[in-house]
């Protein structure tokens, strides 16, 4: 048996079903759910997604130069300065795969749309290996007046905790906390629309629990078991994860991060996604191939905390 035509002669993918297996499709159903489950996509700039050609793509991203300022006196003329923006490189150099064996009895036997099951499945397996790997990433490049125990461009005096002694969160403090990660940001002139917080489950219970309760409601009608957003606080959309960098040292607990979406970047395509006929069995294998890719752009937009419980 060879690889069988996309375009016809495929079985139903569910008993009543009609419809062929139709890989643009059912890429759709993958990027659609992967967006709507994964943090990184909600926290991120996806500007640059349509200028991906396939594994192993590089974007190139022009960073936003620093304009200078000069009083202006009436007959001195001005002096034109031409601004210089570094370029950052988004390289799609990450790649995840999957591949769904569908049984021929099973298939028949069906009453649901397999197509759907194996497109939630998928978008999950994808969401938890995308978003360890991407937030994982995240700290190592963001600024040094973003982080540690004494954060703050201009304050210098903020703690955000490092993985020595990191900030004790309990639900008196939770908000004064986010307010401080604010002002780390404001120090660096982040604008306030598009901001953003991620947290792991035990510190979001600590923001229900606190006086702020009803925040933890403030969503936009969207389940946080899709995209983990919970509600907003001080100008920060707040997200819930739980695959975000753990620390090692016995006793201590998560990474949390802060920013705005212009710090992040992110892009990812469905390159492949087919059916052929399995060598080994009577039926089909439904497999698909996602390349992506991902970067801090702007180290000055981004901060991270080390917390545990208080």
């Amino acid at each position: 048996m060879g690889e069988v035509s996309r375009q016809s002669g495929l079985p139903d993918l569910g008993r009543n079903s009609t419809m062929n297996f139709v890989p643009e499709v059912y890429s759709g159903k993958l990027v659609e759910k992967f967006y709507k489950t994964t943090v990184f996509g909600e926290i991120a700039s996806t500007d640059y997604e349509g200028e991906i050609a396939g594994f192993g793509s590089n974007v190139k991203i022009r960073t936003v130069p620093d304009i200078t300022v000069a009083d202006y006196v009436i007959g001195n003329g001005l002096n034109a300065v031409y601004p210089s923006s570094t370029a950052v490189t988004l390289s799609i150099d990450k790649a995840k795969s999957f591949a769904v064996a569908l049984n021929l009895v099973d298939q028949r036997q069906s009453d649901i749309d397999m197509a759907d099951v194996f497109a939630n499945e998928a978008s999950i397996k994808l969401r938890i290996a995308a978003d360890v790997d991407m937030l994982a990433a995240i700290p190592a490049s963001v600024s040094v007046d973003n982080q540690g125990r004494s954060a703050g461009a201009d304050s210098d005096s903020i703690d955000l905790g490092d993985s020595t002694t990191p900030l004790s969160l309990t639900k008196t403090n939770i908000v004064d906390t986010l307010v401080d990660w604010g002002t780390v940001l404001d120090e660096q002139n982040v604008p306030d629309e598009g901001r953003w917080a991620v947290l792991p489950p035990w510190a979001i219970a600590l923001i229900k629990k606190s006086d702020l309760r009803i925040a933890s409601l403030a969503g936009d009608g969207v389940s946080i078991l899709r995209n983990g957003k919970v509600g907003e606080i001080d100008r920060f959309t707040i997200y819930q994860s739980r695959n975000l960098l753990a620390q090692t040292t016995p006793g201590l607990a998560n990474y949390a991060m802060f920013g705005h979406s212009a710090g992040l970047t992110f892009a990812s395509q469905i390159v492949e996604c087919e059916m052929v006929a399995n060598p080994n069995d009577f039926g089909w294998i439904v497999r698909g191939l996602m390349v992506y890719g991902y970067g801090v752009i702007e180290g000055k937009y981004v901060g991270t905390a080390v917390i545990k419980r208080g």
